[in-house]
């Protein structure tokens, strides 16, 4: 037997518990059924506000039709030709928007205290009920479980979006994490990218303390082996990062110390955003920093909901997060976001204004920026729901909503390299579509979603949330 044969069934064995527990005992009593608003077939939208994810303004009066998992054709409502026997469903005043795909989606969560629960159940489903149809996990805390969770995920045995899984976090010596590589030179980290590049990863994310050599050591190895590397980093600036051959870099501002003026190579500079307030954003340091990615093709992802419970002066947390939280769970976040919404954040508001400002101007350089929710903060951003958030806080960055779609689906899609087939509606595209039943224009969030097509098949929103309601955070 090779290698190769024994790592995967080595990860058969190991991930089975993880998957079965967290998805497959739950579901043995669901009816996929129940969850279904639309079965697969030929479906007629009609009537609808459509933004096509390209950045173009709303389009009215739309028909989609749906072939299977195609989108079959797109026009105004009247010269697109309705196939005979089709479901034809009458969306006059709502909206349809592409599939979100979003591109800091851990399949974990982390609460208020910092529990951190596998969402192999509630995540997946929460996610594809908030209209997020793809996700990169983009760091795994249980590698075997996310790939077995993909692969149920790809055969229809488990509800949620597609997946594009992420090997261990790779750091440095100098982290406490018991779930991270703390790697003690760069020989460790080809072997660590070699080894889960192998079992079938899609991407490795690097970690704040991880050094330039470490880096580059993964980034050279996981492209040998085809795989991409993105980071959440602090230890290594974002140029350096791109000289190294960076895929993508996570978090916009937050995590990019190279502006700190007490930073010193291969070191993380405490409190390094506490001078970011008066950062020029126009200035050569921060367009140097555009420049070297936008010439190397370096997307970023924006994460602004992660962040936001950590300022203060913001506006309550939605009421909604704590309903579907495990009761426990709801507690302790609400407990903290109060506290620090009253003051007591670490993150000034002025510095997360210039993140903001950050991210606008990085795409008026000509930059590619996605979007992601990351749910590992202080509990605030649960699956689905924090990538919502996102939406608004985007409008608030000064993004029109078009743009701000266009970030948070074909943006992600091109991150992923799978923009030929989602991110976009139109004909020949997967059929990936999320119903919003408002105005998505005068209702400014996407609070009122209420199917979410994947491949196809019309899943209810509101009946995906229910299954969950009072249980995420801890399965």
């Amino acid at each position: 037997m090779t290698a190769r044969l024994v790592h995967r069934a080595f990860r058969l064995v190991l991930g089975v518990l993880a998957t079965t527990l967290a998805a497959t005992a739950p579901l043995a009593a669901q009816n996929f059924d129940e969850l279904v608003a639309v079965p697969r077939g030929t479906v007629a939208l009609t009537n609808a506000k459509v933004f096509d994810g390209t950045g173009a303004p709303a389009a009215t009066g739309q028909t989609i039709i749906i072939e299977g998992d195609q989108i079959a054709a797109v026009g105004p409502t009247g010269s697109v030709d309705v196939p005979s026997g089709a479901r034809v469903i009458d969306l006059s005043g709502q909206t349809v928007i592409p599939g979100l795909v979003g591109l800091h989606n851990h399949s974990y969560y982390t609460g208020g205290n910092g529990r951190a629960a596998q969402l192999s159940f509630s995540g997946s489903r929460l996610y594809l009920a908030s209209g997020v149809t793809t996700i990169r996990t983009t760091g795994a805390q249980q590698p075997y479980a996310e790939l077995n969770l993909k692969s149920e995920i790809d055969a229809g045995r488990v509800v949620g979006p597609t997946m594009f899984t992420t090997g261990p976090y790779l750091t440095g010596e100098q982290s406490s994490s018991q779930t991270m590589t703390q790697l003690e030179g760069p020989e460790q980290a080809r072997r660590v990218v070699r080894y889960w590049s192998e079992e079938g990863v899609d991407w490795f994310k690097a970690y704040t303390w991880i050094s330039r050599a470490e880096l580059g050591a993964a980034i050279e190895e996981a492209h040998r082996h085809g795989v991409k590397v993105t980071a959440h980093l602090c230890s290594v600036g974002y140029r350096e990062a791109v000289a190294l051959g960076i895929d993508n870099l996570e978090h916009g501002l937050f995590a990019n110390s190279e502006y700190a003026p007490n930073k010193s190579p291969d070191e993380c500079p405490p409190g390094f955003r506490n001078g970011y307030a008066d950062l020029d954003i126009q200035g050569p340091e921060v367009q140097a920093t555009f420049r070297d990615m936008i010439e190397n093709d370096v997307p970023m992802t924006s994460t602004l909901v992660v962040y936001e419970i950590s300022v203060a002066g913001r506006e309550p947390i939605d009421e909604r997060v704590f309903d579907v939280l495990a009761p426990e769970i709801a507690e302790e976040v609400r407990a903290i976001s109060i506290q620090r919404r009253a003051g007591r954040g670490a993150i000034d508001p002025a510095v997360y204004q210039k993140a903001l400002e950050y991210e606008k101007a990085f795409v008026e350089a000509g930059g590619l920026l996605a979007a992601g929710v990351d749910p590992t903060g202080y509990g605030a951003a649960p699956p689905g729901f924090g990538d919502q958030r996102n939406y608004e806080l985007l409008l608030e960055a000064g993004f029109s909503a078009a743009e701000v779609l266009q970030i948070m689906s074909h943006n992600g899609a091109k991150v992923l390299g799978i923009d030929d087939r989602v991110g976009t509606i139109a004909a020949g595209m997967t059929a990936d579509l999320v119903v919003i039943d408002a105005d998505l224009e005068e209702a400014g969030d996407l609070h009122d979603t209420s199917i979410v097509f994947r491949h196809g098949i019309g899943w209810d929103s509101a009946k995906l949330i229910d299954s969950v309601r009072g249980i995420v955070g801890v399965r």
